[in-house]
């Protein structure tokens, strides 16, 4: 292919003429052999314009771009195309007056095709050396063409990388709650109690701390082997817990399978993005919250399985063979796309990955996850550690929120993503969400356990009900916003339904029958399902593509900073209404509440207080599950914010994410196209 640019001014007068022959790109005096033209209309209109020529023998058409570089806006260009003479266009649409000459893509019929770009020098350049723009025949992979060739649900290779997908989702999300019924045995392998709140606490604070530069990473560096590398590390955590000797070998494992689980959590949305446009996502996000959603539920229940069969161990030693077949599966079916970001010297990689506001942002999380973590457990919430650690937290976090304001080009969160509406009510959203969502499946299963006196596993088969109906919900959902193209109603809907169910939860008592506490789970479920995964369409949806991995990665942060704060809730509501319901039994004080399980307290009682114990369990789970519900009223708050954006009418030209309104546009290359 050859091409040459043309100023649409020198097609100004019915005089002026196209070259025929061999072109190279340059300015418009060099060019050879001409041809007449009649006259040209051109348009004005910089969102949707085209341009038609009507000749003796030709017809040029085309279209403007009003996301020209600046440099070219004095002068823009024409991108020729030459065809067959004989498909010559006879007819001059109308064109309105008011569309605006900033350049044009034009095609004339002749004898050959030819391919135009933007000129690689600023017109009125006299330089003839300069070679030719490149011209890449491949689209990137985010075009609306190349989506339309890697979007192929008959193909077993596109179901192939998304159920590998799904699995690395589970197996992340599945380490999160799957803990909760081996903690016991695992105390007493490690012989100690101690360290019990570190091995979920771990896991969540690097995390969420190592989330947001995750969202960095995927922005500027290559999604594949990211994304296989994060699997990599999340599967040495697994191997380090399953092998551990000793409860500090266990928690590291657990901090370095948490920075794993960053990676995977965002990157398993940046592997999606290329292969499904966006019409099509809500079904695959769906089926991505459905698959998170299950995980969390089933955790408990796979947790007591392997504890009580097999042994506790083998809570980690199946993250292998089964990520493994993941990892491989992924690594030869996964196209490997390049990011549009030029090679950059050693000091520019560090910067871009924001060094100086993870200084402080990393220290400023660990920080209130830590307060959060030990504040009435270890230590009391006016204690001076816990105290120290708040302090720590605000300072480290304001001087990160100055630090994204003033070095705004290597901010981690830039201010233009985060202020941007839907997204900022978005991560609202996802951390009021995310709370409301956490204790019910942790406090659940915990009610089963201490005021029906059912083992481990049993509990975490009869939250079955909430999964099963977080499923419907979430299929529903994807189906709805598919065909109608708006997720809001379904953000509307979830907490409605939710703050119905736990309402619902919170009048449990010892007495209440099985068909009572399944619907209750039920309604709790469904609502669920409907905003589990909305937050990140909204994202892609109203995001310009280059920011679309930031936005995520906010959206994770999110629900898993809510997870951890509204946990650590739940626990001290827990702890704070057992200690005033047991105070006055025999042999029960408050270090015993704190350090001993839920289930071993009542076996520390005498007989005829047992039921005293149940009682008090009850009031205290049907506290949280009306915190819960509050927590609904923040989501739903959050989501009447939300801008109305339709994924069917998203930008074409930016299928990853629309620009919001305060967004510029991008400037874009324009080819010429055969007719």
């Amino acid at each position: 292919m050859t091409s040459h640019n043309i100023p649409p001014s020198s097609l100004r007068d019915s005089s002026a003429s196209l070259p025929t022959s061999d072109y190279v790109s340059g300015p418009s005096d060099s060019l050879p052999q001409e041809l007449p033209i009649s006259r040209v209309i051109q348009s004005q209109d910089p969102k949707n314009s085209s341009t038609s020529v009507s000749t003796h023998d030709h017809s040029i058409s085309g279209r403007t771009m009003s996301s020209m570089p600046e440099r070219y806006s004095t002068a823009p260009t024409i991108a020729v195309s030459f065809v067959s003479q004989d498909d010559a266009s006879k007819d001059v649409p109308h064109i309105p007056s008011h569309y605006k000459d900033t350049g044009s893509s034009i095609s004339l019929p002749h004898h050959r095709s030819k391919d135009v770009g933007l000129p690689a020098s600023p017109l009125g350049s006299t330089d003839a050396s300069e070679p030719p723009p490149a011209t890449d025949p491949v689209p990137p992979a985010d075009a609306p063409g190349a989506q339309a060739q890697t979007f192929n649900p008959k193909s077993l290779r596109f179901w192939l990388i998304i159920v590998s997908n799904f699995v690395a989702i589970f197996l992340v999300a599945l380490d999160r709650t799957i803990l909760t019924t081996a903690i016991p045995k695992m105390t007493d392998a490690f012989r100690t109690q101690s360290d019990i709140g570190w091995y979920g606490s771990a896991y969540m604070l690097t995390s969420a701390a190592s989330q947001l530069l995750f969202g960095r990473i995927y922005k500027f560096y290559n999604i594949k082997w990211t994304y296989l590398f994060t699997i990599i590390i999340f599967e040495a955590g697994s191997i380090i817990c399953a092998a551990a000797p000793t409860s500090i070998t266990f928690i590291i494992g657990r901090a370095v399978a948490g920075v794993g689980s960053a990676g995977i959590f965002s990157g398993s949305m940046m592997i999606m993005i290329p292969m499904v446009p966006l019409p099509r996502r809500p079904l695959f996000q769906a089926a991505f919250g459905m698959v998170f959603g299950i995980s969390s539920v089933v955790g408990p229940l796979v947790g007591g399985g392997f504890t009580q069969a097999i042994s506790w161990r083998w809570c980690f030693w199946i993250n292998l063979p089964v990520g493994g077949i993941a990892f491989i599966l992924l690594l030869f079916l996964l196209q490997n796309h390049h990011t549009d970001h030029p090679p950059v010297p050693l000091w520019q990689h560090i910067m871009r990955l924001d060094p100086i506001g993870t200084l402080f942002f990393i220290p400023s999380i660990v920080s209130l996850l830590l307060a959060l973590q030990w504040g009435g457990s270890q230590y009391e919430w006016d204690s001076w550690r816990i105290i120290l650690l708040f302090s720590v937290f605000a300072v480290a976090f304001i001087a990160f929120g100055v630090v994204q304001i003033v070095m705004p080009k290597t901010a981690t969160v830039p201010r233009h993503v985060i202020c941007q509406r839907s997204m900022l009510a978005g991560a609202f959203f996802m951390l009021f969400l995310s709370g409301a969502m956490m204790m019910a499946i942790y406090y659940v299963p915990l009610w089963f356990q201490t005021v029906k006196h059912v083992s481990p596993v049993n509990s975490g088969v009869y939250t079955i009900p909430l999964m099963l109906s977080m499923i419907i919900s979430s299929v529903i959902s994807g189906i709805g916003i598919q065909k109608f193209g708006y997720y809001v109603p379904s953000m509307i809907l979830c907490p409605i339904i939710m703050a119905i169910g736990e309402g619902f939860l919170s009048t449990l008592n010892p007495n209440t029958s099985s068909s009572k506490w399944i619907a209750f789970q039920f309604l709790a479920g469904f609502g669920l399902g409907f905003g589990m995964q909305t937050v990140n369409l909204a994202v892609q949806t109203v995001m310009p593509k280059e920011d679309v991995s930031t936005g995520i990665a906010i959206s994770f942060f999110s629900q898993q900073l809510g997870a951890a704060i509204f946990v650590s809730v739940g626990q001290s509501i827990l702890s704070n209404l057992l200690r005033k319901r047991l105070r006055g039994i025999p042999g029960i004080g408050d270090r015993v509440i704190i350090s001993e399980g839920a289930t071993h307290l009542r076996d520390l009682v005498p007989p005829q207080f047992q039921s005293r114990v149940a009682e008090a369990y009850n009031h205290a789970c049907t506290r949280i599950f009306f915190a819960g519900a509050m927590l609904c009223c923040g989501t739903l708050i959050s989501a009447l914010f939300m801008q109305w954006k339709s994924v069917k009418t998203a930008n074409p030209d930016a299928p990853t994410g629309q620009a919001g309104q305060n967004e510029k546009p991008e400037s874009r290359e324009v080819t010429g196209a055969a007719v």
